[in-house]
């Protein structure tokens, strides 16, 4: 997101992690790339979808400019971001754990981000958590959809979850006045946190009882 375009002054440590954010999450569309064997348009073309996805919506929700579209920065990040994982890729044997890890740290960085922009525009603050959560959430989304992928959001496993805790934690610390980079990074910590014990754990949340289980191949539809 772009809060100069805002003219919003963010401390340095959210202005990092917004950057650092984006190139994360602008990665995982890329390696999402490199699992199909693309050309590398289709990389830089993923990279940024993934990238700014999330925040596009989140803006558009908030009555804000759209971050991107006058910060030239932010889609340089994501071509580059594509450029690093094409040479990287092509080395090294993709790994898809790298896509989940990646992605874990994107989503908990956006979480944080997300609600920043909210709460530096006056949005109440459980507004303020739920647009942390789809600027988490939303990229990822576009980005399985685009790859063909099964979206994290058919299974079981804790992801949302992890957004929702991560968003909450740093807005509950921003409300109770707590300064400097201490909400970011707990708020981060906490998101990574929780994804982290779904992926290496298997953590989730009790299941509907009586309905289909989607990771069950006799439970899915058709």
């Amino acid at each position: 997101m772009s809060f100069e375009a805002n003219l919003i002054e963010l401390d340095w440590s959210l202005k990092a992690l917004d950057y650092a954010g984006m190139a994360v999450f602008a990665a995982t569309g890329a390696l999402a790339a490199a699992r199909r064997k693309h050309d590398i348009v289709t990389f830089a073309f993923f990279a940024a979808i993934t990238g700014v996805g999330g925040g596009t919506l989140r803006d558009l929700l908030i009555g804000a400019p759209v971050f991107w579209i006058k910060s030239w920065g932010y889609l340089a990040v994501c071509l580059i971001s594509a450029v690093v994982v094409w040479l990287v890729a092509a080395r090294r044997a993709w790994r898809p754990a790298a896509l989940l890890w990646l992605d874990a740290a994107g989503m908990s960085a956006y979480a944080v981000i997300g609600a920043a922009k909210a709460l530096s525009l006056a949005v109440p603050a459980p507004i303020a958590v739920l647009m942390g959560v789809l600027t988490a959430s939303f990229g990822g989304i576009i980005r399985d959809v685009l790859a063909e992928e099964p979206s994290v959001l058919l299974r079981r496993e804790i992801y949302i979850t992890a957004a929702l805790a991560g968003a909450a934690v740093f807005v509950l610390l921003d409300q109770l006045g707590v300064s400097g980079f201490w909400p970011a990074a707990a708020g981060v910590a906490t998101g990574f946190g929780v994804r982290g014990g779904a992926l290496r754990f298997g953590w989730a949340m009790p299941a509907f009882p009586g309905g289909r289980d989607p990771e069950r191949p006799g439970d899915r539809d058709g």
